[in-house]
């Protein structure tokens, strides 16, 4: 519980700071606890940082394979999918001030938490689109969707526009 309350304190002071102007302190006053009680869950702000990423994460993965284990056409599951892996955590994120910078700090700071992930979300796609050449392009191109870091709405209609295309 404490957990929850930490991870949710440092997602808020990320997205409204960014990563480095971002305090253990900071953190602390926004959970609502003392910074000692911080680390008696994580070593530092990094650790924080990648706990977050996963807590954003991991409990999507379940989800998905529920998709993918369902019955369904191709467009419908991709659409399932990039809903709960980029949607739903957008929807979270963006707006904030310093949203677009989010990603960006998991990446310089993260690689491997970040190389988890889109391994992940490779499989996910590369189970409905079958080829790994075709997901990795559909991946990219879903990336390149997200680079003007448009408004939830904007971005599904964008993801469905591009399944439309990539799922005949």
């Amino acid at each position: 519980m404490r957990r929850v309350a930490i991870l949710e304190a440092a997602r808020d002071c990320f997205l409204q700071f960014g990563y480095a102007k971002t305090s253990l302190d900071d953190i602390a006053k926004r959970a609502n606890i003392s910074r000692p009680l911080i680390y008696r869950k994580f070593k530092n702000k990094e650790d924080i940082f990648s706990a977050l990423f996963e807590f954003i994460f991991e409990g999507r993965y379940p989800k998905v394979e529920q998709v993918l284990a369902t019955p369904g056409g191709k467009r419908d599951k991709l659409m399932q999918v990039y809903e709960l892996l980029l949607l739903e955590p957008w929807d979270q994120l963006v707006g904030a001030p310093m949203a677009s910078e989010f990603y960006e700090a998991c990446a310089r700071l993260l690689p491997e938490v970040e190389a988890k992930h889109e391994r992940l979300r490779l499989k996910y796609t590369q189970a409905i689109l079958e080829t790994k050449e075709l997901s990795e392009l559909f991946m990219l191109a879903v990336d390149g969707l997200q680079s003007d870091v448009p408004a939830t709405r904007v971005l599904r209609r964008r993801v469905q526009l591009l399944i439309e295309r990539f799922v005949p």
